[in-house]
């Protein structure tokens, strides 16, 4: 029964078809965000880091299609934080081989895109993911640039794992490698919308000047004070 009356719910719902997965760590100082140190400390590179989740989650939850949140890390940490989010573990592998394992478990639940962030674009525009997932209606794989050469966003419509195969992770070629892995294996792979992640101290700055309403901003105004002045 309960499965008749979710393949109701996703035929009639789109936005019911469609999953977001959310790819994070546990928060622990000298884990996280360590290309803020300095100029921050470790435990604020991670305080900051945990404000960035809270608002990617918060920022995606609002977006009316269900999410999962896939964490590194004791799980007990997240369900304090996310009570009323569904975890599962990233588990083993690379970066690359837990991508593809998530997505592949989200399109075998019965939804029909599923897309992947970090949490390192807490202020991701909810239109950005919409018209990635109106992207998933015909192309295979969507990715939505980021502007260090990777991507903010990762989806697709049916299990793609050859995107995730022999990629230099956190480098400036990862976009470049997976769109060529993508021709390689016959996977149509749409570009959509670029966006930015927060790695740095001038990647800071600008989300203070392009989002100054956004949580983290708030949050860095708050407790970081002047260590990202102009």
């Amino acid at each position: 029964m309960e499965k008749s009356l979710r393949q109701k719910q996703i035929h009639s719902d789109d936005k019911a078809s469609q999953v977001l997965g959310v790819f994070a760590k546990r928060p622990l100082p000298g884990r996280v965000k360590t290309r803020l140190c300095p100029p921050c400390s470790p435990e604020q590179a991670a305080a900051l880091y945990a404000a960035c989740l809270d608002e990617t989650v918060a920022r995606l939850s609002a977006c009316g299609r269900p999410l999962v949140l896939f964490h590194a890390g004791e799980r007990g940490w997240f369900a304090d934080h996310f009570p009323a989010i569904e975890l599962r573990p990233q588990g083993e592998g690379d970066l690359g081989q837990r991508m593809a394992r998530a997505l592949h478990g989200l399109l075998a639940d019965g939804f029909r895109a599923a897309a992947l962030v970090g949490s390192d674009s807490p202020d991701l525009p909810r239109a950005l993911v919409d018209e990635a997932f109106a992207a998933l209606r015909t192309a295979d794989a969507v990715a939505a640039p980021a502007d260090d050469g990777g991507y903010v966003l990762i989806g697709c419509r049916r299990p793609c794992p050859e995107l995730f195969r022999d990629i230099a992770w956190s480098t400036a070629e990862v976009l470049d490698s997976t769109r060529q892995a993508a021709d390689r294996a016959g996977i149509h792979l749409c570009r959509v919308a670029s966006w930015y992640d927060l790695d740095d101290a001038e990647a800071i700055k600008r989300l203070l000047q392009r989002s100054p309403g956004s949580r983290t901003a708030a949050y860095i105004r708050t407790h970081l004070g002047s260590l990202f002045s102009s």
